[in-house]
């Protein structure tokens, strides 16, 4: 058995890991879920089925054909998303898909208040239970709206004049982690970065300037423990792609 230098071999790590419990923290996706509402409605075709014989076939087989934005579903969005001449999908590192993952809980406040935006404050609390973040780490913010999906009006909570209302980071909370912290990719269970009430993007845009990716629509941050897990976020590699469906999973400690 090959040893790594530190006298640890990966498939004894693999024999600890299989012993872990996994949470997915992925949607499955379908036609007609929560997204932003610029995006048109996807479409899933059946294009072959078991039933129907394919030329030499002695049977059919399934086949579908899947038309949907980007930004589908729980999703990643590069650096390009937003910034011109940042990295595209294809372009982040490997390494970058597996993190220590933090959850930041802040599903009290965002109860009491749909527009809440966390602060510096929130990350200050985390901190006092669990010491620094250190670099590198995937922060995840809980907020419990994962439990609205898929009902697109609960998710997208807007007023009798279509303002949006659902929690996100705010812009204190997200310089503080990208420049002090410096975090390797942040996460979500809502369709947007900002509160729905922002009108704007200005933290969305922010993070992926840093050239940070993040991850949006993540489910099951109920289920996860502050700190002690690890997050694995992969997704398919379109040449120069600006946004994809992700699978995303822990594994907790």
């Amino acid at each position: 058995m090959v040893q790594s230098p530190n006298g640890i071999s990966l498939l004894e790590i693999f024999e600890v890991l299989k012993t872990k419990h996994f949470v997915d923290m992925t949607h499955a996706f379908s036609a007609q879920i929560p997204h932003w509402p610029g995006f048109p409605p996807a479409r899933m075709e059946t294009i072959y089925h078991y039933d129907e014989g394919i030329g030499t076939l002695g049977s059919g087989f399934l086949g579908h054909l899947y038309t949907h934005s980007g930004q589908w579903g729980t999703h990643v969005d590069p650096p390009a998303h937003f910034i011109k001449g940042m990295r595209t999908l294809d372009e982040l590192d490997v390494k970058e898909m597996i993190c220590p993952l933090a959850v930041l809980d802040v599903h009290e406040k965002a109860a009491g208040n749909p527009d809440y935006a966390a602060a510096p404050e929130d990350l200050a609390d985390w901190e006092h239970r669990n010491g620094r973040l250190p670099e590198g780490a995937f922060v995840a913010l809980r907020t419990d709206w994962h439990k609205r999906w898929p009902d697109e009006a609960a998710f997208t909570n807007a007023d009798a004049s279509g303002v949006p209302h659902f929690p996100g980071w705010g812009m204190e909370l997200l310089r503080v982690l990208c420049e002090e912290r410096h975090v390797r990719a942040l996460g979500h269970e809502t369709t947007d970065t900002d509160p729905g009430c922002t009108g704007s993007l200005p933290g969305e845009t922010y993070v992926l300037s840093r050239d940070i990716y993040q991850i949006e629509l993540l489910t099951n941050l109920d289920l996860l423990p502050e700190w002690g897990s690890l997050v694995v976020a992969s997704w398919p590699k379109p040449y120069k792609g600006s946004g994809f469906p992700a699978r995303v999973f822990a594994i907790l400690p």
